[in-house]
């Protein structure tokens, strides 16, 4: 179903989502075929279409990935404490985090049963390489990657992007095929229907603390 949103509600509307995916309803191919066709739209450096989408719907699969993701979360390094700067940030609207936290643990527990997983990736590796090159290769998928979701919350699809798949990014190679040593993911997405479609903007901090005329 194309919802046919206004391109503002669209940008404004495209929320993180966890609690609200739908876990019963399975998500057709074709729609998420049409979400990959609006994606490699998107600008890529020099042209070079280096991008993959790895679409998971196999159950016994996703049953595999889910547990990955979840391991990940104990890999050392995996999380870090926020700074006190983006804590103040993140807590813009009393109770933000809280629903965060919980959405977080719902999806960890409940994982399995999303109907889809994306996984985005791009041709080469960005290890030990320049700012230059890492903004060139991560510019030719996030993207993408973001017009995906734009495009799935089109079609009353939620998402909510992901790296839990990269503390073990290797173990998600293999479990998938991917060539690790070529290929590298920037996210793992999943991908349902949503419960009720009446998403609104997320609060956050003023214009006034991003915004820079002409200058720092």
């Amino acid at each position: 179903m194309n919802l046919g949103l206004a391109s503002d509600t669209l940008l404004s509307t495209t929320r993180a989502v966890r609690h609200r995916l739908d876990l019963t309803r399975p998500v057709p191919r074709a729609l998420l075929e049409e979400c990959v066709d609006l994606a490699v739209q998107a600008p890529t450096g020099r042209n070079r279409q280096r991008w993959h989408f790895v679409i998971v719907t196999d159950p016994a699969r996703r049953a595999v990935l889910a547990d990955l993701w979840r391991a990940s979360a104990g890999v050392p390094d995996a999380h870090q404490p926020l700074p006190a700067r983006d804590v103040r940030r993140a807590e813009v609207a009393p109770g933000v985090m809280d629903r965060v936290y919980t959405g977080v643990g719902h999806l960890h527990r409940h994982l399995h049963e999303v109907p889809a997983y994306v996984i985005p990736c791009v041709e080469g590796r960005t290890e030990g390489l320049s700012v230059t090159h890492q903004a060139g290769t991560w510019g030719s998928i996030l993207p993408a990657a973001w017009s995906f979701m734009l495009a799935a919350r089109e079609r009353g699809l939620g998402t909510v992007w992901t790296t839990g798949n990269l503390p073990l990014e290797r173990e998600f190679a293999e479990a998938l095929g991917i060539p690790y040593a070529e290929v590298m993911q920037a996210a793992f997405i999943p991908v349902a229907y949503t419960v009720g479609t009446d998403f609104r903007p997320a609060r956050r901090i003023p214009r006034e603390q991003v915004l820079h005329w002409d200058g720092w």
